[in-house]
């Protein structure tokens, strides 16, 4: 290999990165390479690059070109005591970290949520649906997530993502305040508490949940059946009960009716009092009430 050969190896003068699909961070390749004063860094849209140094964190260049230099690398000048002129290749550390929204997330309960319903009494409940999610503060994911893995992935971070979420779901129906019923028929409002409930979880690993939606509400098959069974017999027992009131309301109604008829003729034809029609009247009406 010539000199330049090996010079060019050593000194890195272009710096990029193209995302790659479920990809969040990924640390740029400096093993034994030195940034060369002048070097041009881009940075494409949704991205951004952190600069940092045997552990500590410095500048952070927003998507655009950039041209490296101490002018624009302030954080590191100050950590590397450089003065302002400085314009020798230079060691550090770059990660470059996609801001991308990451969509269509699945989510679901390993195990069944118990679940103190007012109405049913104690009940396990299942619940599926999906979320979206990004990096909001580079720093904390940073420092948090990434610490010094060379690449971290959604796949890395999502067990501990939807164990948030688990916690979140068991703390909100955990307290039995909503019956599962009124729960299931209003998913859209459960979503949104439950967003509010696992927001601070993900703002503390730098990250920002977009988007969160329950698209299933479940009990296990067996007490499902209890359930659909207890309805069933009720619903069948006031349909009974309504149709026995209506036919005898109905028929004491008639008899009633026609009785009252035939005393207003009495009374018409001054064969009752007025006194003994109203009593009677009072009586039968309320047969019917």
């Amino acid at each position: 290999m010539g000199l330049f050969g090996f010079l060019s190896k050593q000194f890195v003068d272009v710096i990029d990165w193209v995302d790659e699909p479920g990809t969040l961070a990924v640390r740029h390749p400096m093993q034994g390479r030195a940034i060369q004063n002048g070097a041009q860094l881009t940075v494409r849209d949704g991205q951004i690059a952190l600069f940092h140094r045997e552990g500590q964190l410095a500048d952070a260049f927003h998507p655009g070109l950039h041209t490296l230099e101490t002018g624009n690398l302030p954080v590191l000048t100050a950590l590397l005591n450089w003065d302002k002129g400085f314009a020798s290749p230079f060691k550090a550390d770059i990660t470059f970290f996609s801001q991308k929204e990451q969509t269509g997330r699945k989510w679901g309960t390993t195990q069944p949520i118990a679940v103190r319903d007012p109405e049913f009494g104690p009940l396990r409940v299942r619940a599926f649906g999906s979320y979206s999610f990004r990096i909001e503060q580079v720093a904390a994911f940073a420092v948090k997530l990434m610490g010094s893995q060379e690449r971290v992935t959604v796949a890395d971070i999502e067990p501990q993502l939807r164990a948030a979420i688990g916690t979140a779901l068991a703390s909100a129906l955990g307290t039995g305040e909503i019956a599962f019923i009124d729960l299931a028929a209003n998913q859209a409002a459960l979503s949104e508490r439950l967003k509010s409930a696992i927001d601070p979880a993900f703002a503390q690993w730098g990250l920002a949940c977009t988007s969160f939606y329950i698209e299933s509400l479940s009990l296990p098959e067996e007490v499902q059946a209890m359930l659909d069974k207890a309805s069933a017999m009720r619903v069948a027992g006031d349909v009974d009960t309504l149709a026995r009131f209506q036919a005898a309301a109905g028929s004491s109604g008639e008899d009633a009716t026609a009785q009252i008829e035939k005393l207003h003729r009495l009374l018409t034809i001054g064969a009752i009092t007025q006194q003994e029609f109203d009593a009677k009247k009072s009586e039968l009406l309320g047969r019917i009430r």
